[in-house]
């Protein structure tokens, strides 16, 4: 199992890596965009937490993946607030990424619920 997610990790991480950010850039307006598309390490978490997310979005079933989503929304609203304030955006990155893989884990462990 640890093997077949680690091969959808790298699957899904050769298309994204080409777009940077999981958002267009290009696009970006809000002061959080605008900060993780001029920050590599920020854009970086910013990819691996798009395709965590994505990973743990089709694995789980149906009600855990309603509630995921539910804390995206959320997240977002969260990180929308950090503004361009690096720091805060880190953390906000760190805690999400800390929460996807632990989902990760537990899906690992359990299988999907």
């Amino acid at each position: 199992m640890r093997l077949l997610l680690s091969a959808l990790v790298l699957a899904l991480a050769a298309p994204m890596a080409a777009h940077a950010a999981s958002f267009d850039c290009n696009r970006a307006r809000a002061p959080d965009e605008k900060a993780i598309c001029a920050n590599l390490p920020l854009n970086d978490k910013d990819v691996r937490m798009a395709l965590l997310y994505d990973i743990n979005k089709h694995t789980l079933a149906m009600g855990g993946r309603g509630a995921l989503m539910d804390d995206q929304q959320q997240w977002l609203r969260d990180r929308r607030r950090c503004g361009a304030n690096r720091a805060c955006l880190n953390r906000a990155y760190d805690r999400r990424l800390g929460e996807l893989e632990r989902s990760m884990e537990r899906i690992y462990r359990n299988g999907p619920f």
